[in-house]
């Protein structure tokens, strides 16, 4: 149980508990009544004349489905206006039954709505369940009713409401008010929601960390015990509230910057970002996967003016399928294929090896890649513009050294023009088995994005301990010039990110040290006692950073000291902005900030510590 704390500060005329700036995810799961689910309804639904809207004009196109309707699977639900909407209800509900409360199950989903209204639809999003509208504006897909994530199954609280997502469609929703109450991995992206957007429960919950990308929000977000936030390159009715750590880049109708009271940190552009490839159906019928344009300087939603980028037949993509073997699927990308992962669980026995560049992986549903033997699961030559988005990348049993590698050791190519984009690329390091690995995602080609990464040692679920689900680091970047935007880091046994690249920027970093450190003996760095969460090696020159949260649990020895959260070198062009640690439940120490630098967190003081600007 975790004890009360302070109420936020930020400007939100709706109240919420005041224990939410107190709540750890490690939550018990026992003793919730399990959920009867009832058996999903599988397979593509679509009726034989989908309404699909040209590129251009938007308006109402019909075609043949029969010849266009790909088979993505049974887990790929597409549907379309003309289809009763009891019958749609009855597909969704079935899926949400049994994903409601499925966090560490098989079972994943992609439900794809074809361009045209919607009334009356419920859509309630639960674990690995992809919600996706089909037209090339998110407003094509008008849903009048909710797009929505509760925390029912936890009794309000959504600090585990992990792997979901909602992308390029509109929400007109009942009653003006759709709940998105998640924590890591449930992005909304390319979303216009015509209301207002509560991010936690209500009264009852917490929430624990999340990111909004292109989306417009035509009233107000209301942000109420979320604790941390990074909104991209949005335009917002209004924002509403803080807790710890809310971050704004490129967004219109951001808060003023005002860290730490209320803790609001604002950038007035992203420097460079390419927003994520989608799947779409063309005036003829036709699906394609549009990669929209890189843009730089950027600020505001990319569609409100028209699409601007590329599309590419889905005749160029090989559709890979549970079962597929690692063999197949690199043969496919040796001969120029594309790859569009249908949901799923896909065990890899060799590494995946993306070597042209280009080269466009799209995940569905969450789909989940796991790496036999001790492989890599992913490696990608230092090529140009590589986009891979919406996969998990979940650790064998057998320790993987790395488990994603963007360049060889010892890249040096420039990227700058065409950089390579990670999207919604989630890696887990147990729960759902006892996995383990070294490093999960490293970077040692230069200008590479990475948007909305979430890296996580399990502190929960099945495979987890101190010497069970191992994992050192979450993040090494070697690659010069490489962004972060949304960098979630969690429960690493050493210094769980480490930048030795020059020209690094991260906006937004949120961490959570490990909460099992048996001792502090165990959990030394040489001389120091424990790690920091964010290292950047001495090394490093020239390296930025915005809004960075640490916060300590250690709940096998509350005695267990972390010196800082953050190590970086005194050097001119190294600088953060905007940091804070907190002691959970006030179990264990941080004892500063940066380098040093910062009150200590513990049980003896607030168990807050901001710093506004180092050096």
């Amino acid at each position: 149980m975790t004890p009360p704390a302070p109420p936020s500060r930020g400007p939100s005329d709706t109240p919420f508990p005041a224990a939410s700036r107190g709540f750890s995810r490690r939550a018990a799961l026992g003793g919730l009544a399990a959920l009867a689910a009832a058996p999903v309804l599988a397979g593509t639904a679509s009726a034989a004349t989908p309404r699909t809207r040209t590129p251009d004009s938007r308006t109402a196109h019909t075609a043949s489905a029969a010849a266009t309707e790909p088979d993505l699977g049974p887990n790929v639900l597409v549907f379309d206006p003309s289809m009763p909407v009891a019958d749609i209800q009855a597909k969704v509900s079935s899926v949400f039954a049994t994903q409601e409360s499925n966090q560490f199950g098989t079972e994943r989903f992609a439900l794809l709505f074809k361009p045209g209204t919607y009334d009356g639809l419920d859509v309630n999003v639960g674990f690995y369940t992809h919600v996706a509208g089909l037209g090339l504006s998110p407003d094509d897909t008008d849903i009048h009713g909710l797009v929505h994530v509760e925390a029912d199954w936890m009794q309000g609280n959504a600090t585990q409401n992990f792997w979901r997502s909602a992308e390029n469609l509109s929400v007109t929703p009942t009653n003006g008010s759709n709940r998105w109450a998640v924590s890591q991995a449930a992005p909304l992206r390319r979303v216009h929601i015509r209301g207002e957007v509560p991010l936690w429960n209500g009264y009852d919950g917490w929430a624990s960390g999340g990111f909004m990308a292109d989306c417009k929000v035509d009233g107000r977000v209301v942000s109420g015990s979320q604790q941390q936030w990074l909104t991209r390159n949005s335009t917002l009715g209004e924002w509403a509230g803080s807790v710890w750590n809310m971050v704004f880049v490129g967004v219109d109708g951001a808060p003023p910057q005002n860290f730490p009271d209320p803790s609001h940190t604002v950038v007035d552009t992203a420097p460079a970002i390419r927003e994520k490839p989608f799947l779409y159906v063309d005036g003829s019928g036709a699906y394609q996967v549009f990669v929209p344009a890189l843009k730089t300087v950027a600020r505001g939603v990319t569609w409100s003016g028209g699409a601007q980028g590329e599309s590419i037949p889905l005749g160029d993509f090989h559709i890979v399928r549970e079962g597929d073997s690692a063999a197949v699927i690199n043969s496919a990308l040796a001969a120029g294929k594309h790859l569009l992962v249908t949901p799923g669980v896909h065990r890899l026995d060799d590494t995946l090896r993306i070597t042209r560049a280009g080269t466009v992986v799209l995940g569905l549903g969450i789909a989940t890649l796991v790496p036999d033997g001790g492989i890599t699961a992913v490696s990608v030559a230092d090529v140009d513009g590589v986009k891979i988005s919406g996969l998990l990348v979940d650790a064998g049993p057998a320790a993987s050294k790395v488990l994603v590698q963007v360049g060889p050791a010892g890249a040096s190519a420039d990227h700058s023009a065409d950089p390579t984009l990670l999207q919604d690329v989630f890696v887990r390091v147990g729960g759902a088995q006892a996995g383990k690995a070294g490093t999960c995602v490293e970077i040692n080609s230069s200008d590479v994005i990475g948007d909305n990464l979430w890296l996580w040692r399990a502190d929960h679920g099945t495979g987890v301990g101190w010497d069970v689900n191992t994992s050192d680091t979450g993040l090494v970047v070697n690659g010069a010039n490489v962004l972060m935007y949304g960098l979630f880091v969690e429960h690493h046994q050493k210094a769980e990110v480490v930048w030795n690249g020059n020209g690094g920027r991260t906006y937004f970093f949120q961490n959570e040290m490990p909460y099992d450190p048996p001792n502090q003996a165990a959990w030394k760095d040489g001389a120091r006692n424990g790690y920091a969460a964010y290292r950047v090696a001495p090394s490093v020159t020239s390296h930025e950073a915005w809004g960075l949260g640490s916060y300590c649990l250690f709940l096998a020895d509350p005695s267990v000291v972390s010196d800082n959260a953050i190590e970086a070198p005194d050097a001119a062009g190294v600088r953060f902005h905007d940091m804070v640690t907190v002691s959970l439940g006030n179990d264990g120490t941080i004892s500063h900030v940066i380098n040093a630098t910062g009150d200590p967190v513990n049980n003896t003081n607030t168990g807050i510590s901001y710093l506004v600007s180092y050096p």
